[in-house]
């Protein structure tokens, strides 16, 4: 079985929020002079901003991503985890802050990576989406995928198609409720998020170091690398 999960890594909520603003200022202020328009309000007397107001765009190939936390300026990196050692089968790494489009590049890479498909996979409510749980179905894999709340606490958009009845969503939806607390779905959060956890606290990976997708999805495979080699070391 594998377990799919998402995180984020970059920098600090306040600096991504700060960078954002002074990228909409900047914005806001070319399109000013494009039209001619003469600045409004006073001048400012202060030329030169203080320590805890500067904005540097470092990496341009970076986003603004929402989290439970509030929101980053990083990459959404994803995992496909074995359910029963622990160990990462699957990876990749986006600038996109949506993870539908994600499941189907992980599902290929558990079969580039292991020469088959899942049994079972479970996943958060940002994979649902009809054309996902088709392409499980036509991959003959389990799935166990939420459709309703996501893990920031909005609601998932798939939460009004599962109303449809006969829909995939809705089955999916009626299947997990009928599994209650045995629903093979929460064993996600004990599993997959464990190992986040472990590589975050544990390795003390809290963020990349290097700029630019290319590079950061090379510093991503490497994290996860390391990540199955100390499992198999303690396994051994």
């Amino acid at each position: 079985m594998s377990l799919i999960q998402r995180s984020t890594r970059g920098r600090s909520e306040a600096k991504a929020a700060a960078e954002a603003e002074s990228k909409a200022r900047a914005e806001a202020e070319e399109r000013r002079v494009a039209e001619g328009r003469k600045k409004s309000g006073k001048t400012p007397t202060k030329t030169e901003p203080d320590g805890t107001a500067q904005r540097n765009f470092t990496d341009p190939e970076s986003r603004i991503l929402k989290t439970k936390d509030g929101y980053i300026q990083g990459y959404n990196a994803q995992a496909a985890v074995d359910g029963a050692h622990q160990i990462i089968v699957a990876q990749t790494l986006t600038s996109s802050c949506s993870d539908q489009a994600q499941l189907a590049p992980l599902l290929d890479g558990i079969k580039a990576n292991l020469g088959t498909n899942p049994d079972e996979v479970s996943a958060d409510a940002g994979y649902c989406s009809a054309p996902n749980l088709r392409t499980m179905k036509r991959r003959r894999i389990e799935g166990y995928i939420a459709t309703g709340t996501q893990k920031h606490g909005t609601t998932s958009a798939t939460a009004k198609k599962a109303s449809r009845a006969g829909s995939l969503i809705a089955r999916m939806s009626t299947k997990l409720k009928r599994a209650g607390y045995r629903s093979r779905y929460r064993l996600r959060k004990q599993i997959v998020e464990s190992v986040f956890g472990q590589i975050k606290q544990a390795r003390g990976f809290s963020q990349f170091l290097l700029r630019g997708l290319d590079e950061v999805k090379a510093e991503w495979a490497l994290i996860c690398t390391a990540h199955n080699l100390v499992k198999l070391a303690r396994a051994a």
